[in-house]
């Protein structure tokens, strides 16, 4: 039995508040699962221990008198509260600026409105994206909405199918996309879509022995998701802003062609603000892309860093001493507090996705004008970038749980949750676990079918603007994020769920034998290295 002094020898580093955790040796363990006494870590970044909670009462159980503390009295925060304010802020003037190029080319449009048509047809624009690209995109919002909550069901009521359901289904839409694709001679979507699929191919057989540890994962993520239904609420929330600013952003890139795209017969040149001329076109799409982008990206975190605040109380308080309001106060310090390192870390992963979205935008466009160098070029540039993107992700994950609970700034959480979690071997666990690729195999899919859709949609109504085809790789290009971006916000709840597991087990690997002894004994069965890789 470890004591007192142990408990304290083991949160080293963080401020302590008494004997939270009073060590014994579990019962009822298996000899040869027995674990050994808590390492003693002295790396000083530990998280101090929850607060509020009375001390340990018979062993690990913990007894809660009167009234439950709150989410803020139980994972208090230091001083400064407001950390990395100037991202926060430079945030807040992005979306005034995409809201004021918005509203200008919204403006513009609305006043050639008899001009660009009034649907999918009848329009004489003849240069650039017009009424009916609106009408696609909303086609697009749809079904990335409908194949987004279907995927979140499936994954509800075939958990144990739902990894091969996944890699399946991804697999072959891809490769049908693909063979479409080059059957019209859409030569520079069609071998990006081949080369996707084939990746997926390889990826998803060398996956196979890791699939029963990833299904106890994802099953335990899921049953917390049901217990506490605010998890849910705020996926729904977050997928309703995520369409609506999908919405949005599909007619301000519409109204910006009409408004400002060059052309003799443009009557909006002549309406609003400014003048017509190409290099306005190309500078505003970048501007509102890149915005977005980061947007889209903030939102995405900031429900991530709502649930992980839940999935955390869950792990260390256990469902007898849940902090009440967990949910509501793990999203007013992300709207607060932490609005700051949600936007940095937002930041840097829009600018790497915004680079990336050049890339294929430049092969696309080698790829039409027959340049297989430049093609080829881009194409390994954006596999370069792709790889620079799942790192920066990966890290984000983690140092968004860490900020959920404990409200530190971006780069300190991001440099302590890496060391952490190389430190005490979580991340043998993080790489065996595949519901992250999953989760984004998934995204690609939904991204796969608007894709797919907006080629289609290209084809059958065959509009003026697209008549030698120079604006398919631009629509379909965008039609395929949309999608993406969609799905992925809908998919938080499981993925922020997992990772905060992960993160909470390297925090505190005690716990997770003391209080959650049933996933600890399934992880065993699945994957004995568990054992080892939480003592590390």
């Amino acid at each position: 039995m470890a004591n007192q002094g142990e408990a304290a020898a083991y949160y080293s580093g963080a401020p302590q508040q008494g004997n939270y955790y009073q060590m014994q040796e579990p019962s009822g363990y298996p000899q040869q699962h027995a674990p050994p006494p808590p390492p003693q870590y002295n790396q000083n970044y530990a998280p101090p221990p929850p607060q509020g909670v009375p001390p340990q009462q018979n062993g690990y159980q913990q007894q809660s008198y009167g009234e439950k503390p709150g989410f803020d009295q139980t994972f208090k925060i230091e001083k400064p509260k407001w950390n990395d304010w100037w991202a926060g802020l430079l945030l807040i003037a992005v979306f005034l600026g995409y809201a004021a190029v918005s509203g200008i080319a919204i403006q513009g449009y609305s006043h050639t409105k008899g001009f660009n048509g009034g649907g999918i047809y009848n329009s004489r624009n003849d240069f650039g994206l017009d009424t009916n690209t609106i009408v696609l995109f909303a086609f697009v919002l749809v079904v990335a909405i409908v194949l987004s909550y279907a995927y979140m069901w499936c994954a509800r009521a075939f958990t144990k199918q739902f990894i091969w359901i996944t890699g399946i289904l991804n697999i072959v839409f891809g490769f049908v996309t693909a063979i479409y694709m080059l059957s019209r001679k859409y030569w520079s979507g069609g071998i990006v879509f081949l080369l996707f699929a084939v990746f997926y191919v390889f990826c998803f057989i060398s996956w196979i022995p890791r699939i029963p540890f990833s299904v106890v994962m994802l099953q335990t993520t899921i049953d917390v998701s049901k217990k506490y239904g605010h998890v849910y609420m705020v996926s729904l929330l977050g997928g309703i802003l995520a369409t609506a600013f999908g919405a949005w952003f599909s007619v301000t890139l519409a109204a910006v062609y009409v408004k400002y795209q060059p052309s003799a017969n443009n009557p909006a040149c002549n309406t609003g603000a400014g003048g017509c001329g190409s290099g306005k076109v190309i500078g505003l799409i970048v501007f509102i892309t890149f915005a977005m982008y980061w947007i889209s990206e903030w939102l995405k975190n900031t429900i991530h860093v709502t649930i992980s605040g839940v999935y955390g109380s869950w792990y260390f308080m256990g469902p007898n001493s849940f902090p009440k309001g967990a949910t509501r106060g793990a999203l007013k310090r992300a709207l607060t507090y932490s609005f700051g390192s949600i936007s940095l870390g937002s930041l840097i992963v829009a600018i790497i996705q915004f680079m990336r979205q050049i890339c294929s935008a430049a092969q696309q466009g080698a790829a039409q004008d027959g340049n297989m160098i430049g093609m080829a070029i881009f194409c390994c540039l954006q596999c370069l970038i792709g790889i620079l993107e799942w790192a920066v992700e990966f890290l984000n994950r983690y140092a968004f749980s860490y900020i959920a609970l404990y409200g530190k700034p971006y780069v300190a959480a991001a440099k302590a949750t890496w060391k952490m979690i190389k430190d005490r071997g979580i991340d043998a666990l993080v790489n065996e676990c595949l519901i992250g690729p999953v989760l984004s195999m998934g995204a690609f899919f939904v991204g796969y079918a608007s894709a797919l859709l907006a080629y289609l949609y290209l084809i059958f109504t065959s509009p003026s603007y697209n008549s030698n085809g120079s604006f398919t790789p631009v629509v379909v290009a965008f039609a395929f994020v949309i999608g993406t971006q969609i799905c992925q916000i809908f998919t938080t709840p499981l993925s922020s769920g997992l990772d905060t597991i992960f993160v909470a087990m390297a925090w505190d690997p005690e716990v997770l034998m003391r209080d959650h002894t049933d996933l600890y004994h399934q992880m065993v069965a699945v994957y004995p290295h568990v054992q080892q890789a939480i003592h590390a």
